[in-house]
């Protein structure tokens, strides 16, 4: 009589159990967790460590074990390979106890606030308390059963901590139903004391048999749906702003076909640039505070705005200024009721593609007015010019990083992908990347996470090893985070990093400035004896000799034309490469004729200040509470 049964430790049972688990949508399959990244230490080398060997050395690929060099560097990179993915697939990260397990905790965040699918499984204290307190152990006096990864709940969109073995299954289900959850998905969190780990239980072999998940299509419902071919009728100057859930349910090409039919523009959030590619008629690229003058101009005169996707962020509606028309109305298509019910929205809870299919067919024969089409298209091609300007300013002697992003652009392929996270770069690259693909632009904003730049470009090419990227990352991140540079150097995964060396952080410097602060405390600097503040000489760090004692090919760029040729070099190099370049960071982008809230003291010593309130207040007046 075959065993119904196997005995395996809780670590084995769990490694046995993601092997067998896939996701699938449209009928296609994949497996849902294409590896493990992981940093040893006590709380997880004996248990799920263990297991990991184990499994390595049955079969090295059915779940392939990769050592990181930061925690959240490990699940930028799961979050960054998850999003490539279109969120059908992702990887598991292990850490130890303490703080190996809480540093995954900005990682956490970061993915639940970008919706993006990955497993964490932090190592915890004994269940049985018999060792307490253990080294990293913290001991909350009101309650026992607290540890340090109670901090993963609020980031998490699902928690578990099995105290038992019998507690894993329903503890692993759980998980799974979250991360294949298109509404729901985000950070799934599995706390692991430490000594369960390790123990052994007798499991029932259905455990580990595979298991597919169906990624699901959820349609509009019938009413909804001609309630808003309705309201879509009676506008004038509709606009679509094309959110991150545009490009997860593969619905560019359903985006595509329904503007050309109805003849609306599209503005794009960060998560939707690559909407429709750059020089669409009907693209009017970036909406909001940072984006074109284009998609602006047509946002404040906008009597319907139709959000596909889009979680509404403060950057995409200019933060409540970007819709002025008195009579503006919304129709949001979201497969979360959540995000749907935005704005006071007509709601469609429903997939992306499926939606706009359907209200295609709704609105057969119905266009905006023909000058309406031919305004959006004018303005679209009026910001291209201003681009072009960008891209060739000629500015001397460091080149401005308008010009730099240019040169990227430029020498990059369609199929290529731009990574960026934070800093002064991702506003510039949603103003001026020029897409050609709808999975060429990678700009992790929701977070807006400075560290994410290159863990997120080594996870995007594991999830895509022909296409190369570009990650994009001044000074400031790389200082933070650079550390998966050793692994891509480990596993042989080749990313072009692009190192703006600008000196400080450009992006607060200017944000400083503008709010009146006067770019303090912004600038890398070393302290002046004299004035015993941080104006003194520029600090003596050479970023590009760093990289290289990483093991990176380094390239110094010292102008555009250099840049060019260096990533012409780095296209058909092996391995990581690193382009150092410094530029201009007093040099800013065009402006998108938008706003940001960001408050300015109100009362102040400073004449700066003073005045940069005024000019808060006046923008102030503009903001509409539409929900």
């Amino acid at each position: 009589m075959a065993a119904t049964t196997v005995r395996l430790t809780v670590g084995q049972a769990l490694v046995k159990f993601l092997i067998a688990q896939y996701s699938e949508r449209d009928g296609t399959e994949q497996r849902l967790f294409e590896g493990v990244f992981g940093i040893f230490g006590h709380g997880n080398v004996a248990g799920v460590g263990q297991a990991l060997l184990q499994q390595e050395l049955e079969d090295p690929t059915s779940l392939p074990y990769v050592l990181a060099r930061n925690e959240q560097g490990m699940v930028h990179a799961s979050a960054a390979f998850a999003r490539m993915r279109d969120r059908l697939s992702t990887w598991a990260c292990t850490a130890s106890i303490g703080p190996g397990s809480t540093n995954m905790v900005t990682g956490a965040a970061l993915a639940t606030i970008n919706r993006l699918p990955v497993l964490l499984l932090p190592s915890d204290v004994f269940a049985t308390r018999a060792s307490d307190p253990v080294l990293q152990q913290l001991e909350f006096t009101g309650a026992s059963d607290i540890t340090v990864n109670d901090v993963f709940r609020p980031v998490s969109k699902f928690f578990d901590r099995v105290w038992r073995p019998e507690m894993l299954p329903s503890a692993l289900l759980g998980a799974m139903r979250v991360l294949t959850d298109p509404a729901e998905t985000g950070a799934v969190t599995i706390a692991l004391p430490q000594d369960v780990q390790a123990e052994a239980h007798d499991w029932p072999m259905s455990l580990f048999s595979k298991r597919v998940w169906h990624v699901p299509r959820p349609t509009p419902e019938a009413a909804s749906l001609a309630a808003a071919a309705a309201v879509i009728r009676s506008s004038r100057q509709p606009m679509i702003v094309s959110g991150g859930g545009t490009i997860y349910s593969d619905a560019t090409e359903a985006l595509r076909e329904f503007v050309e039919s109805t003849g609306i523009p599209v503005g794009e959030s960060q998560a939707g640039k690559g909407s429709l590619v750059y020089d669409h008629p009907l693209a009017l690229g970036a909406v909001g505070s940072t984006g074109t003058t284009a998609a602006n101009a047509i946002a404040r005169d906008a009597d319907l705005v139709i959000g596909v996707g889009t979680r509404y962020t403060d950057f995409t509606t200019a933060s409540r200024t970007a819709f002025q028309n008195p009579e503006v109305r919304f129709v949001n298509i979201n497969v979360a009721s959540f995000d749907a019910a935005k704005h006071a929205g007509l709601t469609l809870v429903a997939d992306a593609r499926v939606t706009l299919e359907a209200l295609g067919d709704e609105l057969e024969g119905w266009s905006v007015d023909s000058d309406y089409r031919s305004r959006a298209s004018q303005l679209s091609a009026e910001w291209d010019a201003v681009v072009d300007h960008a891209y060739n300013l000629g500015h001397e002697p460091l080149p401005a990083q308008s010009e730099i992003i240019g040169a990227v652009n430029e020498v990059s392929e369609p199929g290529d992908v731009v990574i960026c996270a934070a800093g002064s770069m991702p506003g510039d690259l949603h103003k001026l990347w020029r897409t050609r693909n709808r999975k060429g632009y990678h700009v992790e904003y929701g977070y807006s996470c400075m560290g994410y730049e290159i863990a997120g470009g080594v996870g995007a090419r594991m999830a895509c090893p022909d296409r190369d990227i570009f990650v994009m990352v001044g000074d400031g991140s790389f200082l933070m985070m650079a550390q998966e540079l050793v692994t891509a150097v480990q596993e042989g995964i080749k990313v072009i990093v692009v190192l703006v060396q600008n000196h400080g952080f450009a992006s607060i410097g200017a944000l400083s400035e503008e709010l009146g602060s006067q770019r303090f405390g912004t600038r890398y600097r070393t302290r002046n004896s004299e004035t015993s503040r941080l104006d003194g000489e520029l600090l003596p760090v050479d970023l590009a000799a760093n990289a290289a004692s990483l093991g990176c090919t380094v390239y110094r760029a010292g102008d555009i034309g250099s840049l060019k040729e260096a990533i012409r070099k780095a296209k058909v190099a092996s391995g990581p490469v690193v382009i150092h370049i410094e530029s201009d960071p007093l040099i800013p982008a065009p402006s998108s004729d938008s706003w940001w809230d960001v408050p300015v003291s109100e009362v102040s010593d400073l004449e700066s200040t003073e005045r940069a309130r005024v000019v808060y207040d006046e923008q102030k007046a503009k903001q509409r509470h539409l929900i």
